[in-house]
């Protein structure tokens, strides 16, 4: 018998999770990848966003994934989303079709339910997404020196990463000038939160702000990684255009001794803050989208060549999931 189920969290930390763990754990035990993940699951965004899909076969998990409620704003409408994360088959049942049926039985199911568009990040194989009607979107990355950035004396303020309540405003003021862009609401900011600390595991966590008066004009944010001689940024934002010359010092102030500053091209809004950068495609977090609804797919389709051609990505690093 073969049917598509909802996974609780005790079923999915006993039957996914230890097989995932070597893929996805990265430095954290697998005791610290199963705490992370149920601080994530029992939190508010967990509880309302978050629902872990499988594909059982006679009472086996052969597929299984995560689904993330999501909003995209495209030319100034709100679109549901969802994205989807952690596509996962056993070794001994890989090339048998299971994680084929069980996306496409997510999607007919959210199709029918209403939801407009269909999101994911392809870390292996983007061809077996494409498969299934999903479209690249630019995915690439940057390099750039550190001391090539403008060395400009800023009243600076380091704030608490995991604590991102300041930044909401100058992050939704940067984010509104942009045409094609996931929403971020406090559940999605409680998200960005418990990540903070996962990704915490990769680096020195830094969040670098400017003031202008009393007001948050500007902020970096993301990791020093001397291993790698490289400040990796997650995310950046300012408030108004005219904030826009502070990004440059503050990456420069943000990398320190390090060398480079490395991370995800930042979406158009950004990008023109960084200057010159060396640029190449991503090999893994590739972004996918599938539209599902007649009027996202007719957004979408005008929107399209706007997003494809744009110099800057269409997604922050921080949306990963």
């Amino acid at each position: 018998m073969i049917a598509l189920t909802t996974l609780g969290l005790d079923a999915y930390v006993r039957e996914v999770l230890p097989l995932t763990a070597p893929l996805w754990a990265r430095s954290r035990s697998l005791e610290e990848y199963v705490a992370d993940y149920r601080t994530l699951a029992s939190s508010a965004f967990g509880a309302r966003r978050l629902r872990c899909v499988a594909l059982e076969v006679d009472g086996r998990v052969v597929a299984s994934c995560k689904r993330f409620s999501r909003t995209l704003r495209c030319e100034g409408r709100r679109y549901s989303a969802i994205g989807i994360g952690s596509v996962f088959t056993p070794d001994d049942l890989r090339r048998r079709g299971y994680a084929t049926a069980m996306l496409g039985a997510l999607l007919d199911t959210e199709r029918a339910a209403g939801t407009d568009i269909a999101f994911l990040f392809s870390d292996i194989n983007p061809a077996f997404y494409a498969s299934l009607g999903f479209m690249a979107l630019p995915s690439r990355q940057m390099t750039l020196r550190a001391d090539a950035l403008p060395r400009e004396r800023l009243p600076l303020v380091a704030l608490d990463p995991l604590d991102p309540t300041v930044l909401r405003r100058t992050f939704q003021a940067h984010e509104a000038r942009r045409p094609f862009a996931l929403v971020r609401t406090p559940l999605d900011w409680e998200f960005q939160c418990l990540y903070a600390a996962v990704r915490a595991n990769a680096g020195q966590p830094l969040t670098l702000a400017a003031k202008r008066g009393r007001r948050l004009a500007a902020y970096v944010s993301g990791r020093r990684v001397p291993k790698a001689d490289a400040f990796v940024v997650d995310e950046f934002a300012f408030a108004e255009p005219q904030d826009a010359h502070s990004i440059g010092p503050l990456l420069r102030a943000a990398a320190g001794d390090l060398r480079k500053i490395q991370g995800w091209l930042p979406p158009t809004a950004g990008r023109a803050a960084l200057g010159r950068a060396a640029v190449r495609k991503r090999s893994d977090g590739i972004t996918m989208i599938v539209p599902l609804s007649r009027a996202c797919g007719a957004s979408w389709t005008r929107m399209a060549e706007t997003v494809l051609r744009a110099d800057g990505d269409p997604v922050w690093s921080t949306d990963h999931i």
